[in-house]
């Protein structure tokens, strides 16, 4: 007895159909390919992208590491005293015993000048915590320490050093830069540190002298920051709060904010998911548009074969048979295309992280993300043409291309 309800085209049969009928289509189904590559492999390499950013976010993080704060001072009520350029770090470090290192930052914009090179840095006045407090290293000589505040003595930091010595002779200990009219002697040349976002100066980039000094080169100096470093076992909300009630006593008229890592953190992971958001939605629309090239394809192929189909149903196929056939073509055109487009994201968001020198994380989400919702959008815009063309009636689409 035959067996009525399997029989009709075997799945290799309505495979090797599609392929062939997606072949013929030329021109339109490459279209509509490539436009399903380029929205699979956006998704991909927009989602990864914006999970390297936050990998690099929690790297700026773990730099910074989390027993650093940052005490920023602003001027705030009027004040007849004078701001002050030093402090009395060993007070505070006496009223906060977790405070281990305190350096007060005071920043300035200045043109450096050594064997007929000028350039342009920062010049910071500073003390010897500081380098505890970065963890500094020299590539020669030594770092400021308590008893330089009369002296005119000067750190380089890398970057300067090397700009400074790209033509004529390189910059030694014991030369002397001028600066605002005096000469300050090299006594060291810090090694190149890495960027910190929370800090308030680029060590690479400036020039460090005695926080004293600076009386010598502006009329009230005065100090622009504190950089602390605290306990391992201190909590740095509660540190930061009570080091800002603190300050205002030693800091007249002086506006405080203290900055933490974890908020910084915060802000950048805000930021990286919004950013991860914002490049799904193009790539979304990039999609759609390809969704929309699918079912150009299909919607065209069902014009071109409305006799076929009109005959195959007179002849005895089902309905189902002609939208499975319909339903593989749109298969076998998503597949290739959102595989391409897997490998090329991923591609892409690799070169993007090479030059941005970011860490690279293909994530699993993201691909089964990009390459599920890719097969989807392909498969759903087939659909429609699938059913139209199932739903057929076969003397009407034989007497329709009868009058052709």
């Amino acid at each position: 007895m035959i067996d009525l309800e399997h029989y009709g085209p075997l799945p290799h049969q309505v495979l090797a159909e599609a392929i062939d009928n997606l072949r013929l289509a030329g021109r339109r189904a490459w279209l509509s390919l490539l436009g399903l590559t380029i929205g699979s492999g956006s998704i991909i390499a927009l989602l990864n992208i914006g999970n390297s950013a936050q990998s690099e976010a929690l790297r700026a993080f773990q730099a910074m590491g989390t027993d650093m704060l940052v005490a920023r001072l602003s001027p705030g009520r009027k004040t007849s005293l004078p701001p002050p350029v030093t402090f009395d770090a060993q007070t505070l470090r006496s009223s906060l015993p977790q405070l281990i290192d305190i350096a007060p930052v005071s920043l300035y914009s200045v043109r450096f000048r050594h064997s007929a090179i000028e350039v342009d840095a920062a010049l910071v006045g500073t003390s010897g915590d500081l380098a505890k407090a970065l963890d500094l290293k020299l590539q020669n000589g030594r770092f400021l320490n308590p008893f330089d505040h009369q002296e005119t003595f000067a750190v380089v930091g890398a970057q300067v050093a090397h700009q400074l010595s790209m033509k004529g002779r390189p910059l030694q200990l014991q030369d002397r830069l001028p600066i605002e009219g005096y000469l300050f002697s090299v006594v060291g040349i810090v090694a190149e540190h890495s960027g910190n976002p929370l800090l308030p100066v680029d060590i690479d980039h400036s020039v460090l002298i005695p926080a004293e000094g600076l009386r010598r080169l502006f009329p009230e100096p005065k100090i622009d920051s504190l950089i602390v470093r605290i306990a391992t076992h201190a909590d740095p909300d509660l540190t930061a709060q009570a080091l800002k009630d603190q300050l205002p006593a030693l800091f007249h008229g002086q506006k405080v904010e203290i900055q933490i890592p974890r908020q910084l953190l915060d802000g950048l992971k805000r930021q990286a998911a919004t950013f991860s958001r914002l490049l799904a939605g193009l790539g979304g629309i990039v999609l759609l548009v390809a969704g929309v090239g699918v079912m150009n394809v299909m919607l065209m192929n069902l014009a071109e074969r409305r006799r076929e189909i009109g005959l195959r149903l007179a002849l005895g196929a089902r309905p189902r048979d002609i939208r499975n056939a319909f339903l593989c073509e749109a298969l076998c055109l998503s597949l290739p295309g959102v595989l391409v487009g897997a490998v090329l994201g991923s591609l892409a968001a690799l070169i993007f992280s090479h030059f941005a020198n970011w860490p690279l994380r293909l994530s699993l989400e993201a691909l089964l993300l990009g390459t599920g919702s890719s097969l989807l959008t392909g498969v759903f815009f087939g659909l429609h043409p699938a059913l139209k063309a199932s739903r057929l009636q076969p003397m009407e689409a034989l007497r329709e291309t009868a009058y052709e």
